[in-house]
Protein backbone atom coordinates (compact mmCIF):
# COMPACT_ATOMS: atom_id res chain seq x y z
CA UNK A 1 0.00 0.00 0.00
CA UNK A 2 1.41 3.28 -0.80
CA UNK A 3 2.42 5.99 1.77
CA UNK A 4 -0.67 8.23 0.99
CA UNK A 5 -3.01 5.65 1.71
CA UNK A 6 -1.13 4.50 5.31
CA UNK A 7 -1.48 8.73 6.05
CA UNK A 8 -5.07 8.55 5.35
CA UNK A 9 -6.05 5.45 7.02
CA UNK A 10 -4.06 6.32 9.91
CA UNK A 11 -5.60 10.27 10.22
CA UNK A 12 -8.99 8.75 8.98
CA UNK A 13 -8.88 6.36 12.71
CA UNK A 14 -7.12 9.36 14.24
CA UNK A 15 -10.29 11.36 13.84
CA UNK A 16 -12.82 8.46 14.41
CA UNK A 17 -10.84 7.94 17.80
CA UNK A 18 -11.53 11.42 18.67
CA UNK A 19 -15.33 12.20 17.05
CA UNK A 20 -16.68 9.73 19.15
CA UNK A 21 -16.64 10.03 22.91
CA UNK A 22 -17.65 13.76 22.02
CA UNK A 23 -20.34 12.90 19.38
CA UNK A 24 -21.59 11.49 22.40
CA UNK A 25 -22.31 14.42 24.43
CA UNK A 26 -23.19 16.28 21.23
CA UNK A 27 -26.14 14.18 21.00
CA UNK A 28 -26.97 13.74 25.14
CA UNK A 29 -27.07 17.14 25.42
CA UNK A 30 -28.50 17.96 21.77
CA UNK A 31 -25.66 20.38 20.67
CA UNK A 32 -25.42 19.42 17.25
CA UNK A 33 -26.19 23.07 15.76
CA UNK A 34 -23.39 24.50 18.08
CA UNK A 35 -21.06 21.55 16.75
CA UNK A 36 -21.98 23.28 12.95
CA UNK A 37 -21.56 26.62 13.69
CA UNK A 38 -17.95 25.58 14.87
CA UNK A 39 -17.44 23.58 11.50
CA UNK A 40 -18.59 26.30 9.57
CA UNK A 41 -16.11 29.04 11.47
CA UNK A 42 -13.30 26.89 10.85
CA UNK A 43 -13.24 28.26 6.79
CA UNK A 44 -12.96 31.98 8.46
CA UNK A 45 -9.93 30.54 9.93
CA UNK A 46 -8.66 29.35 6.91
CA UNK A 47 -9.05 32.57 4.88
CA UNK A 48 -6.98 34.20 7.90
CA UNK A 49 -4.42 31.61 7.76
CA UNK A 50 -3.94 32.85 4.20
CA UNK A 51 -4.38 36.47 4.43
CA UNK A 52 -1.59 36.59 7.82
CA UNK A 53 0.32 33.59 6.40
CA UNK A 54 0.23 31.83 9.44
CA UNK A 55 -0.16 27.98 9.49
CA UNK A 56 -3.99 27.06 8.59
CA UNK A 57 -4.46 24.43 11.14
CA UNK A 58 -3.08 26.89 13.99
CA UNK A 59 -5.14 29.92 12.44
CA UNK A 60 -8.19 27.12 12.66
CA UNK A 61 -7.81 26.51 15.84
CA UNK A 62 -7.40 29.72 16.85
CA UNK A 63 -10.83 30.98 15.54
CA UNK A 64 -12.32 27.89 16.27
CA UNK A 65 -11.37 28.24 20.51
CA UNK A 66 -12.76 31.75 19.94
CA UNK A 67 -16.26 30.78 18.50
CA UNK A 68 -16.68 28.62 21.05
CA UNK A 69 -15.79 31.19 23.51
CA UNK A 70 -18.73 33.62 22.15
CA UNK A 71 -21.16 30.28 21.65
CA UNK A 72 -20.73 29.53 25.52
CA UNK A 73 -21.61 33.37 26.37
CA UNK A 74 -24.82 33.67 23.55
CA UNK A 75 -25.37 30.24 26.04
CA UNK A 76 -25.41 31.94 29.35
CA UNK A 77 -27.43 35.10 28.02
CA UNK A 78 -30.58 34.80 30.01
CA UNK A 79 -32.53 37.43 27.93
CA UNK A 80 -31.91 38.22 24.64
CA UNK A 81 -34.17 39.07 21.81
CA UNK A 82 -33.54 36.13 19.43
CA UNK A 83 -33.42 32.34 20.25
CA UNK A 84 -29.99 30.48 20.45
CA UNK A 85 -30.92 28.50 17.32
CA UNK A 86 -31.27 31.89 15.20
CA UNK A 87 -27.96 33.18 16.72
CA UNK A 88 -26.10 30.04 16.10
CA UNK A 89 -27.76 30.32 12.98
CA UNK A 90 -26.22 33.99 12.12
CA UNK A 91 -23.13 33.24 13.40
CA UNK A 92 -22.31 30.16 11.51
CA UNK A 93 -23.89 31.32 8.12
CA UNK A 94 -21.93 34.68 8.37
CA UNK A 95 -18.34 33.08 9.33
CA UNK A 96 -18.37 30.92 6.50
CA UNK A 97 -19.59 34.12 4.41
CA UNK A 98 -16.87 36.09 5.98
CA UNK A 99 -14.67 33.78 4.97
CA UNK A 100 -15.30 33.02 1.55
CA UNK A 101 -15.40 36.87 1.04
CA UNK A 102 -11.98 37.18 2.27
CA UNK A 103 -10.51 34.18 0.04
CA UNK A 104 -12.02 36.49 -3.26
CA UNK A 105 -9.89 39.44 -1.27
CA UNK A 106 -6.62 37.79 -1.56
CA UNK A 107 -4.94 38.32 -4.96
CA UNK A 108 -3.41 35.61 -6.99
CA UNK A 109 -4.62 33.06 -4.61
CA UNK A 110 -5.64 29.96 -6.29
CA UNK A 111 -6.83 26.94 -3.74
CA UNK A 112 -9.21 24.21 -4.16
CA UNK A 113 -12.28 24.94 -1.53
CA UNK A 114 -14.18 21.74 -2.51
CA UNK A 115 -10.85 20.07 -0.67
CA UNK A 116 -11.84 21.94 2.54
CA UNK A 117 -15.49 21.56 2.50
CA UNK A 118 -15.32 18.57 2.16
CA UNK A 119 -12.47 17.28 2.49
CA UNK A 120 -9.29 15.48 1.36
CA UNK A 121 -8.39 12.27 3.46
CA UNK A 122 -5.61 11.31 0.22
CA UNK A 123 -3.83 14.61 0.27
CA UNK A 124 -3.05 14.14 4.92
CA UNK A 125 0.88 14.95 5.53
CA UNK A 126 3.05 13.57 8.10
CA UNK A 127 2.58 17.03 9.66
CA UNK A 128 -0.96 16.66 9.92
CA UNK A 129 -0.62 13.32 11.80
CA UNK A 130 1.35 14.79 14.19
CA UNK A 131 -1.82 17.64 14.90
CA UNK A 132 -4.19 14.80 14.41
CA UNK A 133 -2.55 12.63 17.44
CA UNK A 134 -1.09 14.47 19.44
CA UNK A 135 -3.78 17.23 19.55
CA UNK A 136 -6.49 14.55 20.03
CA UNK A 137 -4.46 13.01 22.19
CA UNK A 138 -4.78 16.05 24.53
CA UNK A 139 -8.19 16.68 24.01
CA UNK A 140 -9.25 13.15 24.92
CA UNK A 141 -7.01 13.54 27.81
CA UNK A 142 -8.84 16.58 28.98
CA UNK A 143 -11.85 15.29 28.35
CA UNK A 144 -11.27 12.52 30.64
CA UNK A 145 -10.60 14.64 33.24
CA UNK A 146 -14.06 16.75 32.84
CA UNK A 147 -16.38 13.44 31.71
CA UNK A 148 -17.68 12.70 35.38
CA UNK A 149 -18.72 16.56 35.96
CA UNK A 150 -20.10 16.78 32.10
CA UNK A 151 -21.70 13.56 32.34
CA UNK A 152 -23.64 14.74 35.55
CA UNK A 153 -24.61 18.06 33.91
CA UNK A 154 -25.85 15.65 30.95
CA UNK A 155 -28.49 13.89 33.40
CA UNK A 156 -29.65 17.08 35.32
CA UNK A 157 -27.90 20.12 35.13
CA UNK A 158 -29.22 21.57 38.49
CA UNK A 159 -29.01 19.06 40.84
CA UNK A 160 -25.24 18.75 39.10
CA UNK A 161 -24.97 22.22 40.36
CA UNK A 162 -25.87 21.68 43.74
CA UNK A 163 -23.67 18.76 43.79
CA UNK A 164 -20.99 21.40 43.21
CA UNK A 165 -20.05 20.97 39.56
CA UNK A 166 -19.07 24.49 38.09
CA UNK A 167 -21.36 24.43 35.20
CA UNK A 168 -20.15 27.17 33.36
CA UNK A 169 -16.35 25.85 33.32
CA UNK A 170 -16.99 22.67 32.30
CA UNK A 171 -19.33 23.61 29.33
CA UNK A 172 -17.07 26.12 28.34
CA UNK A 173 -14.05 23.63 28.04
CA UNK A 174 -16.32 20.88 26.47
CA UNK A 175 -17.24 23.14 23.75
CA UNK A 176 -13.33 24.19 23.52
CA UNK A 177 -12.78 20.44 22.90
CA UNK A 178 -14.77 20.31 20.18
CA UNK A 179 -13.59 23.76 18.62
CA UNK A 180 -9.87 21.95 19.05
CA UNK A 181 -11.49 18.25 16.76
CA UNK A 182 -13.46 20.64 14.42
CA UNK A 183 -9.67 22.23 13.62
CA UNK A 184 -8.00 18.58 13.53
CA UNK A 185 -10.79 16.73 11.42
CA UNK A 186 -11.34 20.04 8.68
CA UNK A 187 -8.55 18.29 6.46
CA UNK A 188 -9.92 14.83 6.70
CA UNK A 189 -14.00 15.16 6.19
CA UNK A 190 -13.95 18.86 5.34
CA UNK A 191 -15.95 21.72 7.12
CA UNK A 192 -19.23 20.68 5.99
CA UNK A 193 -19.21 17.70 6.83
CA UNK A 194 -17.30 17.73 10.03
CA UNK A 195 -20.73 17.90 12.25
CA UNK A 196 -21.86 14.32 10.28
CA UNK A 197 -18.91 12.32 11.87
CA UNK A 198 -20.19 13.63 15.58
CA UNK A 199 -23.64 12.68 15.39
CA UNK A 200 -23.73 9.18 12.89
CA UNK A 201 -21.38 7.11 14.59
CA UNK A 202 -22.50 8.16 18.34
CA UNK A 203 -26.04 7.52 17.05
CA UNK A 204 -25.27 3.84 15.59
CA UNK A 205 -23.88 2.78 19.23
CA UNK A 206 -26.56 3.84 21.07
CA UNK A 207 -28.84 0.66 20.19
CA UNK A 208 -25.82 -1.27 21.10
CA UNK A 209 -24.92 0.13 24.63
CA UNK A 210 -25.78 -0.14 27.85
CA UNK A 211 -23.81 2.84 29.38
CA UNK A 212 -22.48 5.92 28.14
CA UNK A 213 -18.84 4.31 28.28
CA UNK A 214 -19.56 1.61 26.15
CA UNK A 215 -21.58 3.87 23.73
CA UNK A 216 -18.42 6.00 23.57
CA UNK A 217 -16.09 3.33 23.14
CA UNK A 218 -18.25 1.70 20.46
CA UNK A 219 -18.95 4.91 18.39
CA UNK A 220 -15.32 5.19 18.14
CA UNK A 221 -14.97 1.72 16.59
CA UNK A 222 -17.63 2.66 14.26
CA UNK A 223 -16.20 5.44 13.27
CA UNK A 224 -13.45 3.79 12.29
CA UNK A 225 -15.07 1.29 10.14
CA UNK A 226 -16.67 4.15 8.26
CA UNK A 227 -13.05 5.58 7.36
CA UNK A 228 -11.53 2.15 6.64
CA UNK A 229 -14.90 1.42 4.64
CA UNK A 230 -14.69 4.94 2.98
CA UNK A 231 -10.99 5.07 2.46
CA UNK A 232 -12.04 1.29 0.19
CA UNK A 233 -14.93 3.23 -1.64
CA UNK A 234 -12.61 6.22 -2.23
CA UNK A 235 -10.20 4.19 -3.66
CA UNK A 236 -11.54 2.02 -6.02
CA UNK A 237 -14.13 3.90 -7.78
CA UNK A 238 -12.73 7.18 -7.46
CA UNK A 239 -15.38 8.86 -5.39
CA UNK A 240 -14.63 12.39 -2.86
CA UNK A 241 -13.06 10.59 0.41
CA UNK A 242 -15.20 13.17 2.91
CA UNK A 243 -18.59 12.44 1.40
CA UNK A 244 -17.34 8.68 1.07
CA UNK A 245 -16.94 8.06 4.75
CA UNK A 246 -20.29 10.01 5.49
CA UNK A 247 -22.15 7.99 3.56
CA UNK A 248 -20.54 4.83 5.03
CA UNK A 249 -21.25 6.08 8.42
CA UNK A 250 -25.14 6.19 7.23
CA UNK A 251 -25.20 2.96 5.87
CA UNK A 252 -24.21 1.76 8.74
CA UNK A 253 -26.65 3.66 10.53
CA UNK A 254 -29.55 2.61 8.39
CA UNK A 255 -28.41 -1.03 9.07
CA UNK A 256 -28.45 -0.28 12.52
CA UNK A 257 -32.33 1.21 12.18
CA UNK A 258 -32.75 -2.38 9.89
CA UNK A 259 -32.38 -4.57 13.06
CA UNK A 260 -33.86 -2.77 15.60
CA UNK A 261 -37.07 -2.50 12.83
CA UNK A 262 -36.88 -6.27 13.14
CA UNK A 263 -36.57 -6.74 17.04
CA UNK A 264 -39.43 -4.74 17.17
Amino acid sequence: MDNFLWRALFGGIGVALLTGPLGCFIIWRRMAYFGDTLAHSALLGIALGFLLHVNLTVSTIIVSLVIAVLLVFLQQQKQKHLATDTLLGILAHSTLSLGLVTLAFLPGLRIDLSAYLFGDLLTVTSQDLYWIYGGGSLTLLCLLFIWPDLLSMTIHEELAQVEGVNITRTRLLFMLLVALMVAIAMKIVGILLITSMMIIPPATARSFSRTPEQMAILASIIGCLAVILGLGMSWYWDTPTGPSIVVTATLLFMLTLLRTYRMN
